[in-house]
């Protein structure tokens, strides 16, 4: 569902899923992107593989920020959430966390916004509809809106990068921004922890995958190269790097499976 007007700026879509009674779901992997997605829980929450062999529980209420490396969910019976998707470069307006600290991993809701954040997960708690869920979160969200960029040129400028992410280099960024690249770099470091250069290279990333897996009949080499890519072997490189296996391999599993693209309650 569509936010109020309010948040519409700095949130895409609140979005839910809800398992069938005794339904085990499998879960799909996040890969790294430029997104950041904070669950409620009220049902099983996820547990993702901590890259050491085993399988670590989310909070009932935990924001996924990938930035470096993928997270696998492990599939699960009791399946229900609510998550607010943001735009790119917009969590900062809700949080004072440095950009760096949200990299990777599961950050709880109480770990980002304190008491404030344990308040909400107690009245969620209380909740047995979904609109009531709905509505607390939404008035959690404008409560703790920032309504003054920490840096508007930085946040134009992830704007324009993730539209024109195949065609703009950082150096024509800096330029229509009227920056220096070198300021242009220290500004995005300071709100985002990364370089403009990685923020261009994760929305390439990230809009290939998602053509290609909204889109059946797309193919990898024609959906690289229309986002930017050189060609399939830059992409499966970039792809390898990011998420640790080929895009065949993920694709077959996504498409055939689930995924987190497109969702709303």
């Amino acid at each position: 569902m569509s936010p109020p007007p309010v948040l519409r700026p700095f949130v895409d879509r609140l979005w839910g899923w809800e398992g069938e009674a005794g339904e085990v779901v499998v879960l799909p992997t996040v890969l790294p992107g430029t997104g950041a997605e904070l669950y409620f829980h009220y049902g099983e929450p996820f547990a993702w593989n901590d890259g050491a062999g085993g399988f670590r529980l989310a909070e009932a209420g935990h924001l996924f920020c990938q930035r470096r490396r993928s997270l696998q969910l492990r599939s699960l019976s009791g399946l229900g959430f609510i998550a607010v998707r943001f735009r790119i470069g917009m969590i900062h307006r809700f949080t004072g966390v440095p950009g760096r600290e949200l990299h990777d991993g599961s950050h709880s809701v109480a770990d980002l916004w304190g008491a404030e954040g344990r308040a909400l997960l107690g009245r969620l708690s209380y909740a047995t509809r979904r609109d009531e869920r709905v509505a607390l979160i939404q008035r959690f969200l404008i409560e703790n809106l920032r309504r003054d960029a920490c840096d508007a040129v930085v946040e134009a400028g992830m704007a324009l990068l993730y539209r024109h992410a195949g065609e703009l280099s950082v150096d024509a960024l800096a330029a229509r921004l009227h920056l220096g690249r070198r300021q242009l770099e220290r500004r995005f470091l300071a709100v985002t922890g990364q370089t403009p250069g990685e923020v261009k290279g994760l929305c390439r990333f990230q809009h290939v995958v998602r053509d290609l897996v909204l889109d059946t009949a797309a193919r990898p080499a024609g959906a690289a190269m229309e986002r930017g890519y050189y060609d399939q072997a830059h992409f499966n490189r970039d792809f390898r790097a990011r998420v640790g296996c080929v895009p065949g391999e993920y694709l077959q599993r996504a498409r055939a499976g689930t995924h987190f693209y497109n969702t709303q309650i």
